[in-house]
């Protein structure tokens, strides 16, 4: 062999044996690969063609499916489900309905897809998302990019046909020329999903579409829930989906006061909310050159406020109506914390973006031994304790 054929040989098998390497980490979830290599090349990305990517991957299973069954102290049950464990994905990341499969695998208790509007709309113009690395946080403003009711009907029903497959939610949204004020978008998301979604949620608290969080004062939103509630009991279908309302964290003390009046209230008694979307507030300490991009701040600088919010909720519902609880969640005493606030369940999303599939298993595993070190059998035990004695 040839000095030059040589060379061409042991460069090929360097190569292969690198891409081998490689693709064994990412299949395995190595969290210190995806740490040192896989996530600092993705942050070279455009923020939503590392987001396109990221939801590729989960598409097509690239990741080992956790075989390891979770501990029982961070199983639950609510609404009549059985969770594997208390740690979901928000909306935001699987918008169309492509990367359910996927994301169970990873190891999520439960997967929310959407935010889902009627009919096809492209969402705001680009650049629409913005990486704020310094802060640890993301600014987005995609607004409601969603390909239909139709589109994403197919894929859910097709996924909850799978005999092993996550806990979907699907969550509702409004063409953004829809009238604010009228109620149809959601009510036929209610019809379109409600037979073979898991939970539905509506989502009123989203910033980037203009007058949405109007739908969140007093009036609007009991006229809103009624109409909601009216066309989910009329289903006809054996198990009626759980109904939540998603609210934002911009809410003043009488808005919350207001909110959590009409949610109890018998007519309009939803089966949970989740606490909460991401805020339009600009927190004083941001550091990247993005921090005043329009648009909601979702990460880091929104776990306190969050949690804070999650808090007066717990309170002012008495308990009565379980919280899902996101913003900020990137470590198990993160996940503790919200649990302790009142959260029955925890959602992730910018940690997810920043830190990719092995933040799941680790953030289980946290939170594993943090109840066991703290005494608690099962976080059911540990739901809103702090709330109660604040």
């Amino acid at each position: 062999m040839t000095p030059k054929k040589q060379l061409t040989a042991l460069v090929t098998v360097t190569l292969g044996g690198t891409a081998t390497f490689a693709s064994l980490c990412i299949w395995n979830g190595n969290e210190s690969f995806f740490s040192d290599y896989v996530m600092p090349f993705t942050r070279r990305l455009d923020p939503e063609t590392s987001h396109k990517l990221a939801v590729f991957a989960m598409k097509h299973c690239l990741i080992k499916k956790q075989v390891k069954p979770d501990p029982e102290s961070i199983a639950t049950r609510l609404w009549g489900m059985h969770f594997s464990n208390p740690i979901g994905l928000a909306a935001g990341f699987d918008k169309q309905a492509e990367a359910m499969q996927g994301l169970h695998r990873t190891g999520f208790g439960f997967v929310e897809i959407g935010s889902v509007t009627p009919e096809p709309q492209d969402g705001n113009k680009k650049p629409r998302v913005f990486r704020l690395d310094e802060d640890k946080a993301i600014i987005n403003r995609y607004g409601f990019n969603s390909e239909g009711h139709e589109a994403v009907y197919s894929r859910v029903k097709m996924e909850g046909e799978k005999q092993e497959r996550a806990v979907i939610g699907v969550n509702l949204g409004k063409n953004k020329l829809s009238a604010m004020e009228d109620v149809g978008d959601y009510v036929d998301g209610v019809k379109k999903f409600g037979a073979i979604a898991d939970y539905l949620v509506i989502n009123v608290s989203s910033p980037n579409t203009a007058g949405l969080r109007r739908l969140q004062q007093k009036n609007e939103l009991e006229n809103l829930i009624s109409c909601v509630l009216e066309a989910r009991n009329n289903l006809g279908v054996t198990k009626l989906p759980p109904l939540l309302l998603k609210i934002a964290p911009d809410l003043n003390e009488e808005e919350r006061k207001d909110i959590a009046n009409v949610i109890l209230k018998e007519h309009c008694r939803v089966d949970g909310i989740i606490v909460c979307n991401t805020t339009t507030s600009r927190p004083s300490d941001l550091k990247s050159e993005f921090k005043d991009q329009t648009g909601g701040l979702s990460g880091q600088p929104l776990k306190d406020i969050s949690t804070r919010c999650i808090g007066d909720f717990y309170r002012l519902t008495g308990g009565q109506i379980p919280i899902i609880g996101v913003g900020g969640v990137a470590t198990g005493q993160d996940a503790f914390e919200k649990i302790l606030a009142g959260a029955s369940l925890v959602q992730l999303y910018t940690s997810f973006a920043f830190q990719g599939p092995p933040i799941v298993r680790r953030i289980k595993r946290e939170l594993d031994e943090i109840l066991r070190s703290k005494g608690y059998k099962n976080i059911s035990e540990a739901i809103g304790k702090s709330a109660l004695s604040s």
